[in-house]
């Protein structure tokens, strides 16, 4: 970076969180194990992306089918492929190439929690909200017809907790994609679990 930018995104506060490229790393939770994105064989993004500071968390399901036979490495792969390319959507819409994965964490049937973008950039959504300021995690499966297991539902927790305690983020600030855009998402099984999730993180114990 030349000297100039830097003076640039000092003066505005920005080398941590701005929209300079230099944007430094943000650590993920300590706390419980996560499937980095090193560890999963994540590509570079293919686009820029803008940084923002974690206010909230927002959940989702991949409204796809649970396969307890393939490992989060896999799906990860898979799902940061089909957000790099132009793809068809399952209601006909066509989704233009987004940078990357667009969740920041994504929790397998089998509770193992992988890292999907990277914290300090703002995720993407098929639907017009805005997603600046928002921790998204999904949770594979389809939560209009199927179960969140026990598994996803303790990594949830763990992975809740530790994200607002890192950003000291209230239990009124977490919510379901639904809450955002008119959608299903995050199905009905898993919506219906939130307000335990912000009881949770309100009394700061699982």
């Amino acid at each position: 970076m030349s000297k100039k930018k830097q003076v640039l995104c000092l003066s505005l506060g920005l080398l941590l969180f701005g929209a300079c490229q230099s944007a430094k790393t943000v650590s993920l939770p300590k706390v419980i194990p996560v499937v980095t994105r090193a560890q999963w064989g994540a590509m570079n993004p293919v686009l820029p992306m803008k940084t923002h500071v974690p206010q909230k968390i927002t959940i989702h399901h991949t409204a796809t089918k649970q396969n307890a036979s393939r490992t989060v490495q896999e799906k990860l792969k898979s799902l940061q492929k089909f957000s790099m390319e132009r793809s068809p959507l399952s209601d006909g819409r066509i989704k233009e190439p987004w940078a990357d994965v667009p969740y920041h964490f994504y929790i397998a049937v089998d509770g193992t929690i992988g890292e999907g973008r990277q914290l300090q950039y703002v995720g993407d959504s098929n639907t017009p909200y805005d997603p600046t300021g928002h921790v998204l995690i999904v949770l594979e499966g389809n939560f209009q017809n199927e179960k969140v297991s026990e598994a996803q539902l303790q990594s949830l927790k763990s992975l809740t907790l530790a994200v607002a305690k890192r950003w000291k983020i209230s239990g009124d600030n977490i919510s379901g994609h639904k809450d955002n855009a008119t959608t299903a998402c995050p199905g009905e099984d898993l919506y219906q679990l939130l307000p335990q999730l912000r009881e949770m993180v309100n009394r700061g114990s699982i």
